[in-house]
């Protein structure tokens, strides 16, 4: 078997991993024949002509994505950073790789990834989902996955005895005879990824036409987040709740980067320096502290909150918006945020009451896809029913 080559180029400082493997750029299928099954109010996601999607590689893409064989020893897999009880976020502020390193951003949830324009929190880069799964699997600052070699994960995939392997990537790829090749792995993560849709929460069957669908109390909490009191919209808005958009309608990609005054340390706006956001990859002043706006779907169970899971709970957070940015009153990142000359002008600040934090949390219940929670096409294949 051919193996893979890899380069690290440096584009603005970050260091990022082009490969190629003996199919570079091509695919064994010709065409989408995934069954998208999404209700009217999503658009239809588009997908790149050398990763069509298709059952077997999803197939494929969930084995490997719960498979510990990925890591350097054995002890990690993708979904140890994202769980599904979590929409495939973690429940920790920041994930621990398998040497110890503690990584720098929270991880981000998985559902509707297909209609993301940008797959970093701060890297506008970053737009396919074949190049971001390579960051946990080979990335060194911090060391996440730290995936072996092509070869050597080869050998344990083909030696795997609780899975045949050899069927799932002949199946996924038979034009390349089910080669194991970066690619192949990187290509079949994605399509599971890219395949994991949420979209049967009760707001959905709100604007699927059943008034009854969801609460009152979340009606109002929706009609004051899509008001320009608020100002929530801007950054969260449409049936997806996010301004990082990308599908089959869209002209030009949405990616939406903002600073929403979570940290002012010098008073001229700064950030953490292990977290500038997108400064970090343009140098340009304006940029500092910009991360991008996450959906809101089941934003109920992905706490803790923000780039670096610094907010605890979902009161933190509206107590942060209704003030128009963060005080942090000492310590190493002691400052106003609602001061910062960077902070988006979606943030106005405004007064909550009682009343209207209740509703604001009834409309985030109604944003909880609880059969997405469970799906079970969507859960570890390596499950038993032993306690």
């Amino acid at each position: 078997m051919q193996k893979h080559a890899t380069t690290w180029l440096m584009t603005a400082g970050i260091a990022v991993l082009a490969l190629c493997t003996s199919a570079c750029g091509q695919d064994d299928a010709s065409a989408d024949t995934w069954n998208w099954d999404i209700p009217m109010h999503f658009p239809k996601p588009r997908i790149p002509h050398d990763n069509p999607m298709s059952a077997a590689k999803f197939e494929l893409g969930r084995h490997l994505f719960y498979d510990t064989r990925l890591s350097y020893d054995n002890t990690m897999s993708c979904a140890s950073c994202h769980k599904q009880e979590h929409a495939f976020a973690d429940d920790v502020d920041l994930s621990v790789g398998v040497t110890g390193d503690i990584g720098v951003r929270n991880s981000m949830p998985l559902f509707n990834v297909a209609y993301v324009s940008t797959l970093n929190w701060a890297n506008p880069l970053i737009t396919r989902i074949e190049d971001q799964v390579l960051g946990p699997m080979y990335g060194e600052h911090p060391v996440e996955m730290g995936s072996p070699e092509i070869d050597v994960l080869n050998e344990r995939l083909l030696s795997a005895e609780d899975v045949d392997y050899k069927e799932l990537f002949n199946s996924a790829f038979p034009q390349s005879k089910g080669e194991i090749t970066t690619q192949t792995i990187t290509h079949s993560l994605a399509s599971f990824v890219r395949g994991l849709t949420s979209s049967t929460a009760p707001i959905d069957a709100y604007f699927a036409g059943d008034p009854n669908a969801i609460s009152d109390a979340a009606k109002r909490g929706m009609n004051m987040f899509n008001s320009e009191r608020f100002e929530c919209f801007h950054c969260h808005g449409g049936s997806l709740f996010t301004s990082s958009m990308n599908h089959e309608g869209s002209i030009e990609p949405e990616r939406g980067f903002h600073n929403n005054g979570l940290y002012n340390i010098d008073g001229e706006g700064a950030y953490p320096p292990q977290n500038p956001g997108v400064f970090e990859i343009t140098r340009k002043p304006e940029d500092m502290g910009r991360f991008r706006a996450p959906s809101l779907r089941n934003i109920k169970v992905t706490a803790p909150y923000m780039h670096d899971g610094s907010l605890l709970d979902l009161d933190e957070v509206l107590d942060m918006y209704a003030r128009g940015g963060r005080l942090i009153e000492d310590g190493p990142y002691a400052g106003d945020g609602a001061e910062s000359p960077f902070r988006s002008q979606f943030l106005p600040g405004f007064r909550l009451s009682d009343e209207e934090r209740a509703d604001f949390h009834a409309f985030f219940d109604a944003l909880t896809d609880e059969q997405f929670l469970s799906d079970p096409r969507y859960a570890s294949p390596f499950e038993t029913d032993a306690p």
